[in-house]
């Protein structure tokens, strides 16, 4: 009998087919060019591939795995990288200290998950709590500007197309090749799919879980120095980013019980996001309804995505496949890179 392998869609591909269905709609109610929507769209969306790459390595790392801290130090972070720089003169100096922010933050969080056992939803709840703190004894009677040579660099293009996106998709390239070709990409992986199985293959699955944290306040706090660069700093200048960061992971495919992350997706995700609020913009529909729209969204992927047939712990760390899946299931790849499937 022939074993015949089913023909399978890239996980990213349902988010970019959203992004373009949206695009067009724009382009048909304002009767703009789609390459005009499509370029304005490209100078948001790498502050929110930035952070949701972090969230989604964080939930690569396995089931309960978030971090809703990252809006609070992005918002700490444009204060931090303003002061910073306008004491030193220099950009560079801002930038590490809010990336600093970041780190600082994903410490405490990784400490309360890990020592004290704490879900990680609720110990980075309160990391983003404390940082909020800080950010609001900050905002009181702030004044500063960005390094000019950092505003000019978030605002500067190549052919229309803003070189911060260009960075950043070269980044995202180099993540979706750390995860699959090196020691720590393939340990990440294995840790989000069998936690107690990876334990005994002497990975360490709570450093790998650990430097995820990490990973994602520092991607948290440049976009926080990026962003106040871009805009201005404000006490809710991460706001936005809490539910987005999510949601684009989540609808770019990766798997919220860890295990797959699909880098590309993220920008599918976050590209759709981004027209999406222009269209409800468009139409006069309030930031709650926005925000409303995106949680049913994601509930909706969520909900699609139970369908599959789930393992059960042991066979999680066996890698044995329920007998009513498909045996190939166990051999698909768990990382999507442009012309992957997963």
């Amino acid at each position: 009998m022939i074993n015949r392998r089913r023909i399978t869609a890239p996980p990213w591909i349902y988010s970019m087919a959203f992004a373009a269905a949206v695009l067009i709609l724009i382009v048909v109610a304002t009767g703009r060019g789609g390459t005009a929507t499509f370029l304005s769209a490209l100078t948001l969306v790498p502050y929110l591939v930035l952070v949701g790459t972090g969230q989604m390595l964080v939930m690569t790392s396995g089931p309960g795995n978030i971090d809703v801290s990252v809006a609070s130090v992005i918002s700490l972070a444009g204060y931090v990288s303003i002061a910073v720089s306008s004491s030193t003169g220099s950009a560079w100096l801002g930038i590490l200290a809010a990336i600093g922010v970041g780190l600082a933050t994903a410490f405490v969080s990784v400490i309360a998950i890990t020592v004290a056992s704490i879900p990680p939803i609720v110990a980075t709840l309160a990391s983003g709590l404390i940082v909020s703190s800080f950010t609001l004894t900050m905002a009181n009677g702030f004044s500063g500007t960005a390094a000019p040579g950092l505003r000019a660099f978030v605002n500067a293009s190549l052919f229309r197309v803003p070189w911060l996106a260009i960075l950043t998709a070269l980044f995202t390239v180099g993540i979706a090749l750390m995860l699959i070709y090196t020691v720590y990409g393939r340990r990440l992986l294995a840790v989000g799919q069998a936690y107690g199985a990876a334990d005994y293959a002497r990975i360490r699955p709570a450093r790998i879980m650990a430097s995820t944290y990490f990973i994602s306040g520092a991607l948290a706090g440049l976009t926080g120095a990026l962003l106040a660069a871009f805009i201005a700093p404000t006490p809710d200048l991460g706001g936005a980013y809490l539910l987005d960061s999510i949601a684009v992971v989540v609808i770019g495919g990766t798997l919220i019980s860890g295990g797959r992350a699909v880098p590309l997706g993220v920008w599918g995700g976050a590209m759709f996001f981004i027209l999406l609020d222009a269209l409800l913009n468009l139409v006069g529909w309030s930031l709650a309804g926005q925000n409303i729209l995106k949680g049913l969204l994601v509930l909706a992927v969520l909900f699609l995505a139970g369908g599959r047939p789930k393992l059960n712990r042991k066979q999680r760390a066996t890698g044995a496949v329920p007998a009513d899946a498909d045996p190939e299931d166990a051999e698909k790849p768990t990382v999507t890179t442009p012309g992957a499937t997963a």
